[in-house]
């Protein structure tokens, strides 16, 4: 099972952080121990004194396949759901002044904080009009639309197949919008999806 991630698909979360807008999808992967499930705590490390969260939609891919044409991304959806790509922004920084890659900084352990549920797409009337949102310590921080993705998820599908043979089971992490912050030990993150039926909460997790 890989995490695979997209950077910067959001314009106005590019704009953010005073980074240009992609021509082609950011790629980088996470490690399965990045995995923080059922809703457990995540403990601030003590390499890094900036962790921000990004929370995403996040695609379960329903079966093996390479080279994705676009006429049948669609079926590699299995579900939906939602997760958080915690960041180390002072070592990502850090990192791309260096001109070394910043995985340590995106993958490390916990680093990923994922809904136990995933939802069919069905429950969805649009794949590209998605609705999820974060709420920090009860104030909503981040809500954003998959409307507004500068690469869709279907093609986002078509991209990564290029490169990595997907694989039954695998989850495609697709950019945060606006509205990522800084985390503090007490703070409280919960994540909802709005499906057909309603609000759903996806996952809650408090940082210590």
């Amino acid at each position: 099972m890989k995490i695979i991630c997209i950077g910067r698909n959001y314009a106005a979360h590019a704009a953010e952080l005073g980074n240009a807008r992609p021509d082609q999808p950011i790629v980088f992967l996470k490690p399965g121990t990045a995995i923080l499930p059922n809703n457990k705590p995540f403990f601030y490390p003590e390499f890094s004194s900036d962790i921000h969260y990004e929370v995403e939609v996040v695609v379960k891919i329903a079966k093996n396949g390479r080279h994705v044409e676009p006429e049948f991304a669609r079926n590699y959806v299995d579900s939906i759901g939602l997760g958080l790509d915690l960041t180390a922004r002072d070592l990502q920084q850090r990192c791309k002044e260096e001109g070394h890659p910043w995985e340590i900084a995106k993958g490390f352990d916990d680093s990923a904080p994922l809904s136990a549920d995933f939802l069919s797409p069905d429950a969805f009337s649009d794949l590209n009009d998605i609705e999820f949102s974060l709420e920090k310590n009860g104030t909503e921080v981040q809500h954003g639309h998959s409307r507004n993705m500068i690469f869709p998820i279907t093609e986002l599908i078509c991209y990564v197949s290029q490169y990595f043979r997907l694989q039954k089971g695998d989850l495609l992490f697709t950019g945060t919008p606006e509205g990522v912050g800084a985390l503090a030990q007490g703070d409280e993150l919960v994540g909802y999806l709005f499906s057909a039926e309603g609000k759903r909460e996806m996952f809650r997790t408090r940082v210590k």
